[in-house]
């Protein structure tokens, strides 16, 4: 149960599309930080430009609505200037990967000592339903009308390569390990990266035959495999289905981290 003094009273009902899963990360992040017992004085939120980046309007606490792409080097000079705040940062595929990717291999080289919702719809769900750079191979949106040619990042296998302390991947269905996951990301030291794969009903579904919200859900659900299954049936050489992506803990490493409170 969420405190109700988490939120903006004045700023709901939310402008998020019906069936959209930002809300249930929303949720999913403040259960995380009441876990942690930590303050509004003492949490700052960041976001760059997106339906993701809207939460911090949503949470009665400091917080910065950066440009497109620029969420973690604002966060990075938040957490550089002020150590002893905790910084939580929310992000979009498109924010994150696109226009946001080069502040995204440098914060996780960096180690900076933050934790970081990546929100996931694999689509640019607020500017037009555009592909993205995590749009699979064949989906549709409104500039691959034919299907996307181009193979898909891993945005959690990204932040392994380039030196996270911490990085999990589940769905928005997966609303308990979710909440886990942050909180164990909020507790680690350094640069804690989160993807959340999510729905978009709107753009990315209605593009894709799965319209109806319980059929993305599902297909988030259905082809989640857990990181433990994914390695066990490739060192058994058993086929993977196809559209399968891996869940759970990528990484839990203590690198020396940037911006750890003094």
């Amino acid at each position: 149960m969420i405190a109700p003094d988490w939120f903006r009273e004045d700023r709901l009902p939310h402008i998020y599309c019906a069936g959209c899963g930002n809300g249930t990360v929303i949720n999913c992040t403040l259960a995380a930080v009441e876990e942690m017992g930590w303050k509004r004085n003492e949490t700052v939120f960041v976001s760059g430009i997106g339906c993701s980046s809207r939460a911090p309007g949503y949470i009665l606490a400091d917080s910065l609505h950066t440009t497109h792409g620029r969420a973690l080097a604002f966060a990075t000079g938040v957490k550089l200037a002020r150590p002893d705040l905790n910084v939580v940062v929310f992000t979009g595929d498109g924010d994150l990967a696109a226009i946001g990717g080069n502040h995204f291999i440098h914060a996780c080289r960096r180690n900076m000592d933050m934790t970081v919702i990546c929100m996931n719809n694999q689509i640019y769900g607020m500017t037009g339903g555009q592909g993205s750079p995590t749009t699979p191979q064949g989906a549709f949106s409104t500039t691959t009308p034919y299907g996307s040619s181009e193979p898909a990042f891993d945005l959690a296998e990204l932040a392994v390569a380039a030196g996270a302390n911490y990085v999990a991947r589940w769905t928005s269905y997966h609303v308990k390990e979710l909440t886990k996951a942050i909180t164990t990301g909020m507790q680690t030291p350094g640069f804690a990266f989160i993807e959340v794969r999510t729905q978009c009903p709107t753009n990315f579904g209605r593009h894709n035959k799965l319209r109806q919200i319980p059929d993305m859900i599902e297909y988030l659900r259905g082809h989640a495999m857990h990181v433990k299954k994914y390695d066990r049936l490739l060192e058994e050489g058993k086929p993977i289905p196809e559209g399968t992506f891996t869940v759970g803990e990528l990484a839990r490493r203590n690198r020396p981290a940037m911006g750890v409170r003094r």
